[in-house]
Parts: C-alpha cells; structure tokens; sequence
C-alpha cells in the first residue's frame, strides 16, 4: 500500500509530465504563450487544483482569447489531467491566465509573489 505523500508526489510527477507536455504543444501552436504551472493543495485535491497559462505580454494574452485559443488551451489542460488521471468537473475552473507583464508590473518579477496574489485574489 502507498503512503499518502508516495501517492501525492506520483499524482505531482504524472501532473508535471503531461502539463509539461501540453505546455511544448501550446509554444507551438499560440503566439506568445511560454510558459505554465500548476499549484495544488494535496488535502484538497483535485478541487485545488489551479493551472495558470503564462502569456509574454497582455496584448498577446487578449489575441489569443479573441481569436479562440482559450479553446484550446482548455482542451490541452483537459487532455492533461485525463494523461495524469486527474478526473475534475470543469476544467476552465481550474485554470487561469497571466503574463509576463502584468507580473512584472504588479511584482517586481517575483512570480511567487505573484501566484500568491492571484490565489488570494481568486477566494
């Protein structure tokens, strides 16, 4: 039988491979998209589950909703968590957007800072 953090760093490696994944198909196919990441709180899984898509600028960001890639980006997260077993109701409430921007902007380039931001701004 598994520990609970044996099983947990499993479900974290299964994330990381498929999110990681989808992040190279996205770079490939959306302009100005770089990078993403993923938060997780393991005693509320997979409710806490937070994917955050990373744009180079808010321009690009804008571009890439308009014009329908949201869609997709949604469709690569999905594909994602079904690779890592991940079952949760909707997938576009488990992820967000961002940019290299506005992190820069609101601060300093910390994106730690930044990802505690959006969580406390998100409650």
């Amino acid at each position: 039988m598994l520990s609970i953090k044996r099983a947990q760093g499993m479900t974290d490696r299964l994330l990381v491979s498929s999110l990681t994944r989808a992040c190279e198909t996205a770079k490939s196919e959306i302009i100005g998209f770089t990078w993403l990441t993923h938060e997780v709180d393991y005693h509320a899984f997979p409710s806490s589950l937070q994917i955050v898509w990373v744009f180079d600028t808010q321009a690009n960001l804008a571009e890439a909703l308009e014009i329908g890639q949201g869609k997709r980006m949604y469709e690569l997260t999905a594909q994602a968590l079904a690779e890592a077993d991940v079952a949760v109701g909707k997938v576009e409430a488990h992820v967000r957007f961002d940019t290299e921007e506005a992190c820069q902007k609101f601060s300093d380039g910390n994106w730690q800072s930044r990802l505690a931001q959006l969580r406390s701004a998100s409650r």
